[in-house]
């Protein structure tokens, strides 16, 4: 859904499972998307985005999918990568860097991989492959909110994604020294229940470089999708501007 941009909300997104849909087919949601993106831009002065999913059933239709998006001018598309599969997800992180459009990863059926303990895979080996695969943007779930996990584990896996070199550390699941050398890094993406009061520990957890998703968290505010947008905005700038006077977000976070 596309909101208002009173609010200076810099990105929305599809949802994971909307892909074309009898109710609503890709080539319209595209149209609709573009049209109200150069509106909020016209209104802003800022460049917005939207996540248009480019995921389909084969990998031409999902490249074409991706360049209707490019053509429209919209900065970034988005991929379930593991429905998607690996080769279709390089193809498409193949066609994104050489057009200029940024890559947003969901990893919708995630849960079914790494949740199951007797035989799965963890998701720091799902995410470590993404990164060689290809893309900007990966889910890394948000250690608060819905998707809540261990910290120490979560950032292990959240290094692992955007950092050139990570030490050994089992107490966060790194279990040997990991050199990507010249591979570029993935902005782990918290995402999943959060809303403005999490702020403060999304910040203090995270840091500068990630991407901080509120969906219900903007359009379930009691005043309306703008309101919501914009306390998002306020409460990360005064999170950030509190953490650089070197208050301490943990402790003092519901007074910022």
């Amino acid at each position: 859904m596309v909101v208002d941009s009173n609010g200076r909300r810099l990105y929305t997104k599809d949802d994971e499972n909307v892909t074309s849909q009898p109710f609503m087919r890709w080539r319209d949601r595209f149209l609709f998307v573009a049209e109200a993106l150069y509106k909020s831009q016209a209104e802003t002065g800022e460049i917005k985005g939207h996540y248009l999913n480019c995921t389909s059933g084969t990998s031409e239709e999902m490249l074409r999918r991706a360049e209707v998006a490019k053509h429209l001018g919209v900065p970034i598309v988005m991929h379930d990568y593991l429905t998607g599969g690996f080769t279709s997800n390089t193809s498409l992180a193949d066609y994104c860097r050489n057009h200029g459009l940024l890559l947003h990863i969901h990893r919708a059926m995630h849960a079914v991989i790494d949740r199951q303990r007797n035989h799965g895979m963890h998701f720091r080996v799902l995410a470590k492959a993404l990164r060689m695969s290809g893309g900007d943007h990966l889910h890394s779930g948000t250690v608060v909110g819905k998707l809540e996990g261990d910290r120490e584990v979560t950032m292990g896996f959240v290094d692992l994604m955007r950092d050139d070199y990570i030490e050994k550390d089992r107490s966060r699941g790194v279990y040997f020294t990991q050199d990507w050398v010249g591979l570029g890094g993935v902005i782990p993406v918290a995402s999943g229940g959060i809303h403005v009061w999490h702020m403060p520990a999304l910040v203090e957890i995270f840091g500068d470089d990630a991407c901080l998703q509120f969906g219900g968290g903007t359009l379930g505010h009691p005043w309306g999708n703008a309101p919501g947008a914009a306390a998002n905005r306020v409460a990360l700038e005064a999170c950030i501007q509190a953490r650089n006077e070197g208050r301490n977000l943990a402790r003092e976070g519901g007074e910022v």
